[in-house]
């Protein structure tokens, strides 16, 4: 890359893409007409595809917990496991994740890609986790391998009082053009195109996580969920716009007069009279006449459900059965949203996963924390109700089969601390022994005095027999 032009450079590079985020932006806030408006058009807009991308995030982000396994069978390794999975709920806590989290999720959801930055914020002493605008974000990666990105660019604007406070620098504008440049090796800032810093990576690697919404295959960057629905939505917009416009029209009636050279004080009103000549007629235009409403109703109708379907948001999802349904029958008619947000969730896996990795790392290099080699693991909670009875009772009977451990059995469940509530098990049930314990050494040392009354007692009773 020719450093003295990279912002240059950066504007040719990918032109198709940030084009493409745009328009999917300007779709999702309701901007879904094309052209310019003509004179007494009537536009209405019924964003159905906003309401779709915010059902499937939330859906999507029900429900999640993250798990350290210990990768080793000793009780050290399990104890760094746990120490694990406190840092990283301490990390969350502090950066808010829960709501940084459905906020990507839902720009994911509109462009199709999003992006997290993991750092280490030297002032607080602790570990920064934003998401950078996936707008400003290019990668490169190596060869047919998409998975082996070797270098990233970040892109960002900064005001001049930013620019000044952050960097020491004034821009010639009102604001700066910054840029990063990451590798493995390297680290490059650049202001306005002037490098201003570089520096070798002080992470040892990339500190951004790239991922898809739903990737296509062999490509890097993901798919929109508006890409299905914007046919059908801006279909839609012009048939409620058209009938709109024609049960105005019908409640404004038009007055048609024939074999009428002139006419003057012709007004559609309750009790006008109309002066025309003999051979005149007049008439008021029916606009609904022949059930033409009724086609314009159900050709709507259809439109509508072609965008629950294409959407794989079916009308259960809104709460609208219409019937009462079973835990099973409500799962059937959910099925093609919930095979959609298992897709999603498998992307996620690996993306959070990656993040959480991060965070270990960083707070070892930084804390002179040692968390050993672990699993990690996330944990989603059932996306539909769930009978719990049931569910218990299912788990119960692999646990005592020995296929599920206790702690898979909590996770199944939805227990968000699985080791927290496993460790207060171990101590109710080592106290309830210890309780027991106690009780049966007191039954043995009170038996022998019980068994001496009983003697005694028999023997009276034998003496005063006659």
């Amino acid at each position: 890359m020719n450093k003295t032009s990279i912002i240059s450079q950066l504007n040719r590079q990918d032109t198709d893409r940030l084009r493409y985020y745009r328009e999917l932006l300007d779709f999702y806030h309701g901007r879904q007409w094309s052209g310019r408006e003509r004179r007494g058009e009537k536009r209405l807009t019924f964003n159905y595809s906003k309401v779709f991308i915010d059902k499937i995030t939330s859906y999507l982000m029900s429900g999640i917990s993250f798990v350290v396994e210990a990768g080793e069978d000793s009780a050290e390794a399990k104890t760094k496991a746990r120490r694990a999975e406190a840092a990283l709920q301490q990390v969350y806590e502090e950066n808010n994740l829960e709501q940084l989290d459905l906020e990507t999720e839902i720009d994911c959801a509109i462009m199709g890609d999003a992006s997290y930055k993991v750092t280490w914020d030297d002032a607080a002493k602790k570990v920064r986790i934003t998401a950078p605008d996936v707008q400003g974000i290019h990668a490169w990666w190596l060869g047919d391998d998409i998975s082996r990105v070797w270098r990233i660019a970040s892109r960002y604007q900064l005001s001049a009082e930013e620019s000044e406070f952050l960097h020491k620098l004034k821009p010639k504008g009102k604001q700066a053009t910054v840029v990063e440049l990451w590798t493995d090796a390297e680290f490059e800032l650049y202001l306005d195109d002037a490098l201003i810093e570089k520096k070798p990576n002080p992470y040892g690697g990339i500190p951004f996580i790239i991922y898809p919404n739903l990737r296509e295959p062999k490509r890097f960057w993901g798919i929109s969920d508006l890409t299905q629905v914007m046919e059908a939505q801006q279909e839609l917009n012009r048939a409620m716009s058209q009938l709109s416009r024609i049960l105005e029209l019908s409640g404004n009636p038009i007055a048609v007069l024939e074999n009428v050279e002139e006419s003057e004080d012709i007004a559609v009103r309750p009790g006008a009279v109309w002066n025309i000549p003999e051979d005149a007629k007049a008439y008021l235009l029916d606009l609904l006449q022949g059930g033409g409403v009724g086609l314009h109703v159900d050709y709507i109708n259809l439109l509508y459900r072609i965008l629950h379907d294409i959407s794989e948001s079916p009308r259960a999802a809104f709460g609208g059965t219409e019937r009462d349904l079973s835990g099973v029958a409500l799962e059937i008619e959910l099925n093609p949203l919930l095979q959609k947000v298992k897709r999603k969730r498998i992307i996620r896996n690996a993306a959070y996963n990656q993040r959480n990795r991060l965070i270990l790392r960083l707070l070892e290099k930084y804390q002179g924390e040692s968390f050993g080699e672990n699993r990690l693991r996330v944990v989603w909670k059932p996306i539909l109700p769930q009978d719990l009875s049931r569910l218990v009772a299912n788990e119960q009977t692999l646990v005592q089969s020995g296929i599920h451990s206790r702690r898979r059995a909590m996770d199944e469940i939805g227990v968000e601390d699985a080791e927290g509530e496993f460790k207060r098990w171990l101590e109710e049930r080592e106290a309830i022994l210890n309780m027991n314990k106690n009780n049966n050494n007191k039954q043995l040392n009170t038996r022998p005095t019980k068994e001496r009354e009983r003697r005694v007692s028999a023997a009276d009773r034998v003496k005063e027999s006659p």
